[in-house]
């Protein structure tokens, strides 16, 4: 299959739009170097500063300090944050992140206006689209014009949707702002975003000429999800309805889910039917860099490893807990933590170690934790504690789903820089989220039978054999391929009929959140989903409490309920908003 990638096509585009397009506040104009509008309002100059949006997904080189910094799968403020994992590595290394880890982050927190600049960059990108479009000289229909506008709506709803989840009340800056200093926020962005995704609903088409474009179904999910985030259950259920009896790919597959559930992390196999909303990633491209590769997830590899750095991203023995079920297959959603997975915490590993064989888990645990004496994909058994890089300080497990497979790395790894870049999209939405998503909506609404029936089909996936880790035919090769033995002992089961109806609305709704946790982890939604639930001064507390009696890596921690929900706005922004010594922004709630 051919797939475009809009990245490489943006990278002279970036370029032409100019070295200035980066500025300390996205208040601050950017300049359009060398082009003026009139060189830009052709049908093809309009394309480029569109194609030039979709390259600012990545959060790359749009004005961050770092790629981490503004990485768009969110491992930081989603994953980190929500206790899927911990920072990893050492504790001096990359400081900044240990606070967010403890909720203890002040406005100055640098991570926090990296991304602040980059997502408002993506912003300023899709309003130039905005603002030329309608100026476009030429060979033009009315109805290409139409299309720009959509993309271009559709990009910026997302972008701000980043910063509304994270910030909650920051400015809103179009292509009709004159003036972006004067922009106060000190108002609700949900409708405007609301207006921005139903426009690209509306007028984008179902099928597109290249697979990195949004079309109306990506619309119309993120539109419900837009709604399930302001609790807006009745208008979520219609558009995930619409979405999953009628969505398809923008490459024209109907939705549905991978038949095995690590396929959706394969780079041979993305922009598949479960793919909703991507952002492309490519490796070995003409740049010569691992810029369009994933850059914001170089540091998230074993240590001391075949992909030489950095330790970061940890899986949490919290995480890895989640997994375990009951006999029968079911999660302890209610106690999981009240036993500890069997790990190699402490032994080195010289020290002979054989992992558990008995305790019942979820297969989903070895696509998303890498856990010592289990297949690494197709790199040999993790052999533990040599690829941690501080054990004692952030626990004994490596992120997995992130990880490219030895048989294809040529392909699909990018080794341009000191830490390896990857082809694997970052899926902003995929079709298991979708249909988790609307198992909320019909919990809420009452629809409990239906809400069973969208978490069953996700935990059927889960039960098939093709989703469970085999052992190597050959442990000392193990490219030679899998046996049919499982790894572990793999025990997952639908839900019996009749369940959430028998138990009630909140048991439904707590066996739902749990779902999204195992299906979802380290995908960085977690902290997001215990904000917008109102439950993660609870649950993220509960999680420090246990976590601290394993790693010394969040103890200290402490979730505030009313402030800890949303990060801080950056100082930086602040003070460069102020004018006469009243700034335009104002301070979130606990942060003054």
């Amino acid at each position: 299959m051919k797939i475009p990638n809009i990245s490489k096509i943006a990278l002279a585009v970036a370029l032409t739009i100019g070295s200035n397009a980066c500025k300390d506040s996205f208040l601050e104009q950017p300049a359009l170097g060398a082009l003026s509008d009139a060189q830009l309002n052709t049908k093809a100059g309009v394309e480029n500063v569109l194609i030039g949006a979709y390259a600012a997904l990545d959060g790359n080189g749009v004005g961050a300090a770092s790629a981490w910094d503004a990485a768009p799968d969110n491992w930081i403020y989603g994953s980190i944050a929500g206790g899927d994992a911990k920072k990893g590595s050492q504790g001096s290394d990359q400081p900044g992140i240990n606070s967010i880890m403890l909720y203890s982050s002040g406005p100055s927190n640098g991570f926090f206006n990296s991304k602040w600049k980059a997502v408002y960059e993506g912003i300023n990108r899709t309003n130039t689209v905005l603002r030329l479009a309608p100026t476009i000289t030429g060979n033009i229909t009315e109805a290409e014009i139409t299309d720009f506008q959509a993309e271009a709506r559709f990009l910026r709803a997302h972008y701000y949707f980043e910063l509304k989840k994270m910030f909650n009340m920051v400015p809103w800056v179009d292509e009709n702002t004159e003036d972006p200093a004067a922009v106060a926020n000190d108002s609700d962005i949900w409708p405007n975003i609301e207006a921005d995704f139903q426009y690209a609903f509306d007028n984008l088409p179902a099928v597109q000429s290249e697979v990195g474009r949004a079309n109306k179904w990506a619309a119309a999910a993120y539109l419900g999800k837009t709604y399930l985030y302001q609790d807006k259950f009745a208008e979520a259920k219609t558009m995930f309805d619409q979405v999953i009896s009628q969505g398809v790919t923008s490459n024209g597959l109907k939705y549905g889910l991978m038949p095995a559930f690590q396929e959706n992390f394969d780079a041979a196999k993305k922009n598949m039917q479960e793919s909703v909303f991507a952002i492309q990633m490519t490796a070995n491209d003409v740049t010569g860099t691992i810029a369009h590769a994933n850059e914001g997830g170089m540091l998230n590899f074993p240590y001391n490893s075949p992909f030489r750095c950095c330790g970061f991203f940890q899986p949490s023995t919290d995480l890895a807990n989640s997994f375990q079920t009951s006999a029968d297959g079911l999660p302890l959603v209610d106690s999981y933590n009240s036993k500890t997975l069997k790990n190699d915490m402490g032994i080195d590993s010289e020290t002979a170690f054989t992992p558990d064989k008995t305790t019942p888990l979820d297969p989903r645990i070895d696509w998303t934790v890498g856990r010592r004496g289990i297949p690494y994909l197709d790199w040999g058994n993790h052999p533990g504690r040599t690829w941690i890089r501080d054990q004692a300080y952030a626990g004994p497990y490596s992120p997995k789903k992130n990880i490219y497979w030895q048989a294809t790395q040529d392909l699909y790894s990018d080794q341009h820089s000191w830490a390896p870049g990857t082809a694997i999209n970052v899926l902003v939405i995929r079709y298991a989220d979708v249909l988790l998503m609307a198992a909320e909506a019909e919990a809420q609404a009452g629809s409990l039978d239906k809400a069973q029936e969208y978490v069953n089909l996700v935990r059927a996936r889960a039960a098939q054999p093709a989703s469970q880790v085999h052992t190597y035919k050959d442990p000392a090769a193990p490219m030679a391929g899998f046996t049919d033995t499982p790894a572990a002992n793999y025990k997952i089961s639908q839900y019996p009929a009749g369940d959430f109806l028998a138990k009630g609305k909140e048991a439904a709704l707590k066996a739902i959140y749990f779902e999204r946790k195992l299906e979802l982890a380290m995908e960085g939604h977690r902290f997001f989903d215990l904000s917008r639930w109102g439950i993660a001064d609870q649950v993220l507390n509960n999680y420090i409490s246990f976590e601290s009696s394993v790693t010394p890596d969040v103890q200290g921690g402490n979730f505030i309920k009313g402030v800890s929900e949303y990060f801080p706005i950056p100082q930086r922004q602040i003070d460069l908003s102020t004018k006469g010594g009243v700034s335009s922004l104002k301070q979130n709630p606990g942060y003054q």
